[in-house]
């Protein structure tokens, strides 16, 4: 594909994530969201003031990772030729996290989830939209040849970041964004049990990232020497 087309698709891919990201942070700091609505997650939205709705808001998982893809979509849109090894370490980031919000709450959260009014429009852009539109960007647009082993080990460091503070702020308030990490009721074994599972299922996705990286760069290749032959 042209550079000019890699641009396009960004672009849109960015407007996609910023779309859902900030329709659910107005919806939030609105106070639209029921505070009944804490099924799958243990938080709820609203009934705690307007700074307990936006930090609830932000201990998400489903948002960072919206955020990830939003801010480096737009970085790339900006300037697609951009290149660093923490750039190369987010790019990675921005796919492997909304891979695993999409599949982690299609597969497991979904069918506990009841989502009403404007609710039904951001559980879709988050949840289901944009991981469906960023991971087909990135296997049409790329950029490829980014991922190495030092790049997959960084890339855990956010979401990591992000366990530790989901963990840290619940010890303090008694309540987790996700039952999977409910220490008040399941304990920490069953909860870092639960992580671990997590974890290598990240690192199995990213070795399956590199692997389809490798293919696509291998099968243009080819075609690049049949082309000029």
């Amino acid at each position: 594909m042209n550079p000019t087309g890699k641009r396009a698709l960004f672009g849109i891919n960015a407007l996609i994530a910023w779309f859902g990201v900030l329709l659910s942070f107005t919806l939030t700091v609105l106070g639209t969201y029921p505070s009944q609505n804490t099924n799958p997650t243990s938080l709820g939205f609203a009934g705690q003031g307007l700074l307990g709705r936006v930090f609830d808001w932000f201990t998400y998982f489903t948002l960072w990772s919206n955020i990830v893809v939003a801010i480096v979509m737009t970085m790339l849109f900006m300037r697609p030729n951009r290149d660093s090894f923490w750039f190369r370490v987010f790019r990675l980031d921005s796919v492997l996290m909304i891979v695993v919000t999409g599949i982690i709450y299609n597969a497991i959260l979904a069918a506990s989830a009841k989502n009403v009014g404007l609710e039904v429009w951001t559980n879709f852009f988050l949840h289901v939209l944009t991981p469906i539109v960023t991971f087909l960007v990135w296997l049409i647009a790329g950029p490829r040849g980014w991922i190495s082993w030092r790049i997959i080990g960084a890339s855990l460091i956010l979401p990591i970041v992000w366990l530790v503070f989901a963990l840290v702020r619940g010890a303090f308030i008694n309540a987790y964004p996700y039952g999977f990490l409910d220490v008040a009721t399941y304990g920490y074994g069953a909860v870092l049990t639960n992580v671990g599972g997590i974890v290598v299922f990240a690192i199995v996705l990213c070795l399956i990232f590199w692997g389809i990286d490798w293919l696509i760069r291998r099968l243009t290749q080819r075609e690049s020497a049949r082309v000029s032959a």
